[in-house]
C-alpha cells in the first residue's frame, strides 16, 4: 500500500510558526484548535464521532438545499429548457459526488479536521491563502444575496397589507419603500447579531427559524466558538456535550429539510393546480448557444457547493470512512437533486421564460401558502446573515493577524474595536450593494463563480493531485495515473466554469 507523506510536520507547509499563522480559515483567531490525534478515537475504539449515516445525510442535504433554490427555474430558462437543465444536472452531480469523496480521503491522508486545514496542508501555504480570500469574498456575496432576499419577500407582503396591485412601483408611501424596509430590517435585526464577539447565543434561534440557508454547516462545522463547536471537536472544548450539540444540529437540518421541501411542495402543486392570474410566458425547448448552457452553471454550482461543510461532518462520523461517506454524499446528492429539479422544472414551466430570477417572486402577492414560504425564508435569512458574516469575519481576522504577525495572545486588547470596524464595513458594505443590485441572479452568477472554485479546484483537483503526488511509490500504478488524470481535468473544467461565468457575470449583468 503507498505511503502518503502528507502534513507529518506542520512546518513543512508554514513559514511562520506564530499563533497569527496558525488562524486558520474560519477558525475564530481567540479560540485554542485540539488537533486530530488529541480529539480522535484511540486505536482500541471503532467510533471517531457520534454522527449516524442517516444524520451525515441529513446534514449534508441541509448543507446544500438553500437559498439557491430560488433561482432553479430560471437556470432552467437560461440553460435552454428542462432537458438542458436536467443534463446540466446530472453531468454536474458526477464531478460534485467524487469531489466530496476526494476531500474526504484528503483529510484522512492529512490528518485533517475542517476544509481549510485540508487545502493548507495539502496544497499549502500560497493555495490556502487563497482558498481564504475567496471564501471571504464567497461569504460576502452570500450576505448581499441574504438582503437581496429579504426585500423580494418583503416587497410582495407589503404589496398585500397596503393592498397595492402586483406590479406596482413607486407611488406608495415612503415606509413601504423596497430600500427603507431592507434597512429598517438589516439595523433592527441583523447588525445587533452581528456584532458580538461568538455566535454561539444565536444557536436556539437558528435551530428554530432556519428553513433555507445556503450554507447552514459554516456556522456550525466551520467556525470554532464555545457553546457551538465545530463536529468532532473535544467536548472539553464545546459549552454542549458532543452527543447533546449533534442532536441539536441534527433537529436543526431536519427542520431545514423539512421547510426546504414545504417551498418545492408549494412551487409543484402550484404547476398542477395554476391559479387563473398566472400565465406562462414562452417555453424553450433547447438552448439559444452552447455559452447559454454554461451561464446556468452559476445558479448549480452554487446550490450544490457544500464541500467547505462536508469535511467536518465527514470526520464527526462514528465510521469515518471513505466507502461510507461514498454512500453518504450519493443519498445526500440524489435528495437534492429531487429537490432543486422538481423546483426547477415546475417553476419553469409555470413562468416559462417569463419567470423572475427569485421564483416565489412571480406568484400573486395575495397567494396565502406562498406568503407562508415568504415568511420562513426571511425568518431563516435574518439567522443566516450573521453566521456567514461571523465567518467572513473570521477569515479577514486570520489574513490580518498572520499579515501582521502578531500571535493572537498579544493582541486581545484591540480585538474588540476592530472587530466592531471590520463588522460595520462588512454590513454596510453589503447593504448597500443589495439595494442598488436588486436582482439576486446577478449576485448568484457571481459568487456561483467562485462555488465552482470550491467544487473543482481547492479540494478536488488540487488536493487529488497534491495527495497522489505525494505518495511513496517507485512505479506509479495506472490508476495513480488515471487519479492525477483526473485531478487534471478538474483543475481545467473548475477553471473554466469560474472564467467564463465570471466574465459573463460582469459584462454581460454588472456592465449591461
Amino acid at each position: 500500500m503507498a505511503q502518503v507523506s502528507i502534513n507529518s510536520e506542520y512546518s513543512e507547509w508554514a513559514s511562520s510558526t506564530d499563533a497569527g499563522e496558525r488562524a486558520r480559515l474560519l477558525q475564530s483567531p481567540c479560540v485554542d484548535v485540539v488537533p486530530k490525534s488529541e480529539g480522535a478515537a484511540s486505536p482500541g475504539e471503532p467510533d471517531s464521532g457520534t454522527t449516524s449515516t442517516l444524520g451525515a445525510v441529513f446534514i449534508i442535504v441541509n448543507a446544500c438545499l438553500g437559498a439557491g433554490l430560488l433561482n432553479f427555474p430560471a437556470a432552467f430558462s437560461t440553460a435552454g429548457g428542462v432537458a438542458a437543465g436536467i443534463a446540466l444536472q446530472m453531468g454536474m452531480l458526477v464531478f460534485i459526488i467524487s469531489g466530496l469523496v476526494i476531500l474526504a480521503y484528503c483529510s484522512q491522508a492529512s490528518n485533517e479536521r475542517t476544509y481549510q486545514e485540508v487545502v493548507w496542508a495539502v496544497c499549502g501555504k500560497l493555495t490556502g491563502v487563497l482558498c481564504e480570500v475567496a471564501i471571504a469574498v464567497y461569504t460576502f456575496g452570500t450576505c448581499i444575496a441574504f438582503l437581496i432576499i429579504i426585500g423580494d419577500q418583503q416587497d410582495k407582503i407589503i404589496a398585500v397589507m397596503a393592498k397595492e396591485p402586483d406590479g406596482a412601483s413607486g407611488g406608495g408611501p415612503w415606509y413601504t419603500d423596497r430600500k427603507f424596509t431592507i434597512s429598517l430590517t438589516a439595523f433592527l435585526f441583523i447588525l445587533p447579531l452581528s456584532i458580538p464577539k461568538e455566535i454561539g447565543f444565536q444557536k436556539y434561534a437558528r435551530i428554530s427559524l432556519k428553513l433555507i440557508s445556503p450554507e447552514s454547516l459554516f456556522g456550525v462545522a466551520g467556525c470554532l466558538e464555545p457553546g457551538w463547536a465545530p463536529l468532532g471537536m473535544a467536548p472539553d472544548k464545546a459549552g454542549l456535550p458532543l452527543g447533546t450539540r449533534n442532536s441539536v444540529l441534527l433537529l436543526g437540518s431536519f427542520l431545514s429539510v423539512v421547510g426546504t421541501w414545504y417551498v418545492t411542495a408549494i412551487i409543484i402543486i402550484k404547476y398542477i393546480w395554476p391559479d387563473r392570474e398566472m400565465h406562462p410566458g414562452d417555453i424553450l425547448t433547447r438552448p439559444a448557444s452552447w455559452m447559454a448552457v454554461f451561464n446556468a452553471m452559476p445558479t448549480i454550482c452554487f446550490g450544490f457547493q457544500c464541500h467547505v461543510s462536508s469535511v467536518p461532518v465527514f470526520n464527526s462520523m462514528r465510521r469515518p470512512e471513505i466507502k461510507t461517506w461514498g454512500g453518504v454524499v450519493t443519498a445526500a446528492m440524489v435528495i437534492a437533486l429531487a429537490v432543486y429539479m422538481g423546483t426547477g422544472i415546475c417553476g419553469f414551466l409555470t413562468f416559462g421564460a417569463a419567470v423572475d430570477p427569485d421564483v416565489l417572486r412571480s406568484y400573486p402577492s395575495e397567494d396565502v401558502a406562498v406568503a407562508v414560504a415568504r415568511a420562513f425564508i426571511i425568518l431563516s435569512v435574518l439567522t443566516s446573515y450573521p453566521i456567514l458574516h461571523f465567518c467572513g469575519r473570521a477569515v479577514v481576522e486570520g489574513l490580518w493577524l498572520r499579515y501582521k504577525g502578531m500571535p493572537v495572545e498579544e493582541d486581545v486588547g484591540r480585538e474588540r474595536r476592530r472587530r466592531v470596524l471590520q463588522t460595520l464595513l462588512w454590513f454596510l458594505l453589503t447593504l448597500l450593494l443589495a439595494l442598488f443590485i436588486p436582482d439576486i441572479g446577478k449576485v448568484i452568477s457571481v459568487i456561483g463563480g467562485l462555488a465552482a472554485c470550491f467544487i473543482f479546484i481547492f479540494p478536488d483537483g488540487l488536493c487529488l493531485i497534491q495527495a497522489k503526488l505525494s505518495e511513496m511509490e517507485e512505479v506509479k500504478p495506472a490508476s495513480w495515473w488515471a487519479l492525477v488524470s483526473y485531478g487534471v481535468l478538474l483543475v481545467t473544467l473548475g477553471a473554466f466554469i469560474f472564467g467564463q461565468t465570471t466574465a459573463n457575470a460582469i459584462f454581460a449583468d454588472l456592465l449591461a
